[in-house]
C-alpha cells in the first residue's frame, strides 16, 4: 500500500473515519488553546524578497574579515553566528547570494535555507488531533481507578505496556537530573502534566535561527500546532494522579521552539536548537520532523548540500556534548534503502513538484544523519504501522506511533490504535505518526541515562539497542488485507528493515 502524499509529510491521513492526525511535525492552522506565549522577535525581513542563508566556514573562529566583507558585499546581514561549528546564518535580498559566498575564500559551503521569501508562505495542510471528549475522561478515570497505581488515562495508553514502561514504572520513574529536549513546534508547560517536569532553563524559542529566552517563547499561540505539547506529554508527563504517564515520568522535559508560525521547520532554526541543547545540558533531543523545504536533500545540489552540513554540524556537536539525538523516520511508507524515491512534497514552501531522488545521495535531516538514532512506527498489534518508512540499514529501532484501528485494534480497555498525548490547554488527545514513535524511544533512552549517568552518547545508544527485543520481518506484510504486499522487510530477526534492532525495552533500560 502507498501512503498519500499531502504537501507536507507532516500530516497523516489516518483511514477507517479517524480524524487527521500529525505525522511529523505539526498540524498548522489548528486551533490549540494554549497558553499565550509572548511575542517573539521576527523572524525575518518584511519587505517580502529577502531569503535566509547559511554560510559554512572553518569551526572554531568567529567568521573572518575577509568572509564577513564578502557576505557585506554581496547583500547579506549576518542575523547569528554559531563560531564552535562555523555555521554563519545570513538574510540576504540578493538572489545570487549563495553563488557569490561560495566564491569566496574560507567559505566551504553556503545555501539558501527556502525557496520563498521571509516570512514563508503558509501552509495548506489541515488536521487536528482527537481530542478527549468528557465522557471518554471520566471511562478512562473509572478504568484506571479499579487498576490502581495508574494515572487517570493510564488505561488508554497501550502504549506503555507494548514497550513494558509500565513495569519499568514499578523499579524507576527516571531521574530529574536527565532532561529531554522537544525540538518542535514548541511546549505548553502551564499543562497539568507537564508543569512538574518542565527545565525552563534548556527552553528556548529558536525559530529566528538565534536564540529568544523571554519567558514563555518556547509556547506554542493558539494558533500553532499543537505537536510539541503532544510529544512532550509522551515523554515525561508526571505520574502524579492527573492524566496520562509518559515513558520517562520522572525525568526533565525542555520545549526548544524551532517550527514557525506557518510550520516550517527551516535550517537556521534547526541548527540554533541543537546548538542550545548542547549548551545546557540536555541528555537526549527529540526530532519529529524533517527540515523544510526538502523532504530529501542531496549533495549534488550546492544549497541542498550547505543544508546538509550546518545541520549535520550541529547534531555532531551536540553529541559531543552529551546528547543523544533521537528521529522519526516518515511516514510515506518509503523504502529508504530502494534505488529510487519520487518526492512530490519538495520544496514545500513554494511550488512542489515530483523529483526522483536516491535516497542513499539525498538524505533526510537530521532523521539519516551519521549518529542520529533512527525510529520507525509500530501499531497497537505490534506491526509496523501503514505509514511508516523503513529500510534495512538506515532504522535503528522501533516503538509504537500508532496506526489506523481498523488495522491495529489495541486490547481493551484502551479504544484507539492511535497515540495519547498531552495537548496545550490542559487537554489530552490521540495523534498518530512516527512523531509519536520517536518520542517513546527518546523517553527509554532518557531511563537509560537515568540508569547510568556516566554513560556517553555512544553507550546510552549501544545500550539501547542491545537493550531492544529483536522482533523478526513481517512477510508477508499486507496490513490492510486485500490480498497485495504493502512493503518488503528484509534482514535477520535482530536487524531489519521494518523494526531495526528491535522493539525499545523501557524495562531493561531501567534493570540492565
Amino acid at each position: 500500500m502507498t501512503a498519500p502524499h499531502p504537501r507536507h509529510r507532516r500530516a497523516l491521513a489516518i483511514p477507517a473515519g479517524l480524524a487527521v492526525a500529525a505525522s511529523l511535525a505539526f498540524l498548522p492552522g489548528t486551533p490549540a488553546t494554549a497558553a499565550p506565549a509572548v511575542e517573539s522577535a521576527p523572524s525575518a525581513a518584511t519587505d517580502g524578497t529577502s531569503l535566509s542563508y547559511v554560510v559554512n566556514v572553518s569551526p572554531g573562529h568567529r567568521p573572518s574579515a575577509t568572509v564577513r566583507r564578502a557576505i557585506a558585499k554581496a547583500g547579506g546581514t549576518i542575523v547569528t553566528s554559531y563560531d564552535r561549528i562555523g555555521v554563519i546564518v545570513v538574510h540576504s535580498a540578493n538572489p545570487d547570494f549563495a553563488k557569490s559566498m561560495r566564491k569566496v575564500r574560507g567559505v566551504q559551503s553556503a545555501g539558501a535555507t527556502r525557496t520563498a521569501p521571509l516570512p514563508s508562505a503558509a501552509t495548506t495542510d489541515t488536521g487536528a488531533p482527537q481530542v478527549l471528549s468528557g465522557k471518554e475522561l471520566a471511562a478512562a478515570e473509572a478504568t484506571s481507578a479499579k487498576a490502581g497505581g495508574q494515572d487517570p488515562l493510564e488505561s488508554l495508553q497501550w502504549d506503555l505496556p507494548a514497550i513494558k514502561a509500565d513495569k519499568a514504572h514499578e523499579k524507576s520513574l527516571g531521574s530529574e537530573k536527565v532532561t529531554v529536549a522537544v525540538l518542535d513546534t514548541g511546549v505548553d508547560d502551564t499543562h497539568p502534566d507537564i508543569a512538574p517536569n518542565f527545565d525552563r532553563e534548556a527552553s528556548v524559542n529558536c525559530v529566528a535561527g538565534k536564540p529568544d529566552t523571554t519567558d514563555g517563547a518556547w509556547r506554542p499561540s493558539a494558533s500553532e500546532s499543537p505537536h510539541g505539547t503532544h510529544v512532550a506529554g509522551e515523554i515525561a508527563a508526571a505520574k502524579n494522579g492527573i492524566g496520562m504517564t509518559g515513558v520517562a515520568p520522572g525525568v526533565k522535559v525542555s520545549g526548544i521552539k524551532v517550527g514557525n508560525p506557518d510550520g516550517f521547520f527551516y535550517t537556521e532554526a534547526v541548527v540554533c536548537g541543537f546548538m542550545w541543547a548542547a549548551e545546557h545540558g540536555v541528555d537526549v533531543t527529540n526530532n519529529s520532523y524533517y527540515t523544510d523545504p526538502w523532504y530529501f536533500n542531496c549533495k549534488d545540489d550546492p544549497d541542498q548540500k550547505a543544508l546538509v552540513e550546518a545541520v549535520s554540524r550541529a547534531t555532531r556537536y551536540a553529541e559531543k556534548k552529551g546528547a543523544v539525538n533521537v528521529a522519526a523516520a516518515g511516514n510515506e511508507n518509503y523504502d529508504l534503502t530502494s534505488d529510487e524515491i519520487t518526492d512530490p512534497s519538495s520544496p514545500n514552501d513554494t511550488t512542489p513538484g515530483d523529483r526522483t531522488v536516491d535516497p542513499s545521495k539525498c538524505v533526510d535531516i537530521p532523521t539519516q544523519l551519521p549518529g542520529v538514532v533512527t525510529v520507525a512506527a509500530t501499531g497497537a498489534k505490534g506491526l509496523k504501522s501503514s505509514f511508516s518508512n523503513y529500510g534495512r540499514g538506515v532504522i535503528d529501532i522501533a516503538a509504537p506511533g500508532g496506526d489506523s484501528t481498523a488495522y491495529q485494534t489495541p486490547e481493551p480497555p484502551a479504544t484507539s490504535g492511535l497515540i495519547l498525548g498531552t495537548l496545550p490547554g490542559g487537554k489530552w488527545g490521540y495523534m498518530a505518526g512516527t512523531s509519536m514513535a520517536s518520542p517513546h524511544v527518546a523517553g527509554v533512552a532518557a531511563l537509560i541515562k537515568s540508569t547510568h549517568p556516566h554513560a556517553s552518547p555512544a553507550m546510552v545508544k549501544a545500550l539501547l539497542y542491545a537493550e531492544a527485543d529483536a522482533t523478526a520481518c513481517t512477510k508477508p506484510y499486507d496490513i490492510d488485507g486485500d490480498g497485495k504486499v504493502d512493503a518488503v522487510c528484509e534482514g535477520p530477526k535482530n536487524r531489519n528493515g521494518f523494526y531495526g534492532w528491535g522493539m525499545a525495552d523501557a524495562l531493561d533500560a531501567v534493570t540492565w
